[in-house]
């Protein structure tokens, strides 16, 4: 072989290393590519949360004011799913729950430095934008959901739009399941948030009912901030409960790393 042959094999070499690494760090931001692990069929039970319901109905109005908010419990939203550590002047996050006989009701108080929405079609990569994360297990019953409606990630939008992965494989708009407002004043975003509950027998080419709610019901539950400070993709992915294992991007696929909402009158 001679040295200029050597030379060009090396280079090729390297560059093939080069491109397979940014490739494989590349997929792990993506909500399109298959589970690195294996999901389980059973869920085991975690973060159970006592959800109390409202007693006057509450307004999706960004404004937070209403009388179930008062007495529900914030919790935090803290785990790094994606991303480097995270410092309180770039982001900080927490929510409240409630409920009524028609919905599961989320307050959310998102602190960030930068709000970006530059991606227009609502259904491409939906998860590079800022966005709020929501998902929800009806049955608490766990389980794969990649394309299937067991359980559903709920991507917010800043303008209110709300993807999610379809059982054709492809984003879908749930526009109609979801009703959110966010206001912003400095760097503190409220967004308040109305969802009706679907079961695993939803068909997104049907008719379909929401679940009506009631005392002692069991809901798989998650919430989670897409967060991107200007670049290409999300920089950050930080959700309200741990994940173990090296690979923590899974909500979207694996219902069974939801924590438990109990609701109670």
């Amino acid at each position: 072989m001679t040295k200029a042959a050597y030379l060009l094999l090396l280079l090729t070499l390297v560059f093939n290393c080069k491109n397979e690494s940014k490739t494989a760090e590349t997929d792990t931001n993506k909500e399109t590519t298959q589970p690195t692990q294996k999901i389980a069929t059973s869920k085991t039970e975690k973060q159970l949360r006592h959800v109390y319901k409202a007693k006057d109905t509450i307004v999706i109005d960004a404004v937070a004011n209403d009388s179930a908010w008062a007495k529900s419990s914030w919790y935090a939203i803290d785990q790094v799913w994606l991303g480097d550590s995270l410092s309180k002047e770039d982001y900080s996050g927490r929510f409240k729950l409630s409920w009524s006989d028609e919905a599961l009701y989320v307050l959310a108080e998102i602190k960030d430095d930068t709000l970006i929405d530059t991606i227009e079609d609502p259904l491409e990569r939906w998860w590079d934008d800022d966005c709020l994360e929501i998902f929800v297990d009806e049955d608490n019953s766990g389980g794969e959901h990649q394309y299937n409606h067991n359980a559903f990630a709920y991507h917010i939008a800043l303008d209110g739009n709300v993807a999610d992965m379809s059982t054709e494989k492809i984003g879908k708009l749930y526009n109609s399941h979801v009703e959110s407002k966010n206001r912003t004043i400095g760097n503190t975003t409220i967004w308040e948030v109305k969802m009706a509950l679907y079961d695993d027998s939803y068909n997104d080419k049907g008719t379909n009912t929401p679940v009506a709610l009631s005392a002692d019901k069991k809901i798989g539950f998650a919430i989670a901030y897409c967060d991107n400070d200007k670049s290409l993709e999300r920089e950050h992915f930080i959700g309200s409960i741990p994940v173990e294992g090296e690979d923590k991007n899974r909500g979207w696929i694996d219902a069974n790393i939801f924590g438990t909402l109990l609701l109670k009158d």
